[in-house]
């Protein structure tokens, strides 16, 4: 089957599985798209499993102005044919953050060049970008872990400042790598502190809240350590 025939397929196992009334609750919660199925992801995860991973079909997927169609292409799109070029034009396409969610889980995460893209990314102007960059981090945090000094210090400067004065979802996406970050261990949690204790009587709600977050973390990860006898 090519991929003419094998998109014309998934577009008809979608129409199948349309739900008007998942559709019209996403575009009142402010997630619009030119087409939306309403499709539930459970059942684009076992649309997903009916097709092998292929670059060709991804790449088609996601050219597609349908919410299933850019969903199933993170899903079914390989990694080692997923060049730097490519990953820059799809993040530059995203325009919402369920799509900016699951292309970062699905795809970009498991990206051999995810962890620099990562911190281009947030370094980008544009929202959905940053966005996609922090997800990714937070990502590769709850995989991984590991991360140097310098890569470290990078993230909490710009974790820190986007939670502070982005917009609502790069402070969102911020405060998730933030949350990641302070959960790897003592050292990133007191890194943190040392980086918001000024915040710590502040009137801003954001510089509070952000306060608020890596304190309640901290002790999180206190209680946690101290019940595994550490």
């Amino acid at each position: 089957m090519d991929i003419h025939q094998q998109l014309k397929e998934i577009k008809t196992q979608l129409r199948l599985a349309m739900n008007g009334a998942v559709s019209q609750s996403m575009r009142e919660k402010g997630l619009v798209y030119k087409l939306n199925f309403g499709v539930e992801l459970p059942r684009i995860k076992a649309i997903a499993a009916t097709h092998e991973k292929n670059h060709a079909l991804a790449q088609a997927l996601w050219k597609e102005d349908i919410r299933e169609c850019k969903i199933l292409a993170g899903m079914l799109q390989p990694t080692e044919s997923f060049l730097p070029e490519i990953a820059d034009i799809w993040v530059e396409d995203i325009h919402n953050i369920e799509i900016a969610e699951l292309t970062c889980m699905n795809l970009f995460q498991h990206l051999p060049y995810a962890p620099a893209k990562s911190f281009q990314w947030i370094a980008c102007e544009s929202e959905y970008v940053q966005v996609c960059g922090f997800l990714t981090a937070a990502r590769l945090l709850m995989r991984r872990g590991d991360m140097d000094d310098r890569a470290a210090n990078e993230l909490l400067d710009q974790a820190v400042c986007a939670a502070v004065d982005g917009s609502y979802h790069v402070r969102r996406a911020a405060q998730t790598a933030l949350r990641r970050f302070v959960q790897q261990g003592e050292e990133n949690a007191f890194r943190a502190c040392r980086k918001v204790e000024g915040f710590a009587h502040s009137t801003a709600e954001a510089e509070q809240a952000l306060y608020n977050l890596v304190k309640e973390e901290t002790e999180d990860l206190s209680q946690a350590a101290t019940g595994n006898g550490l």
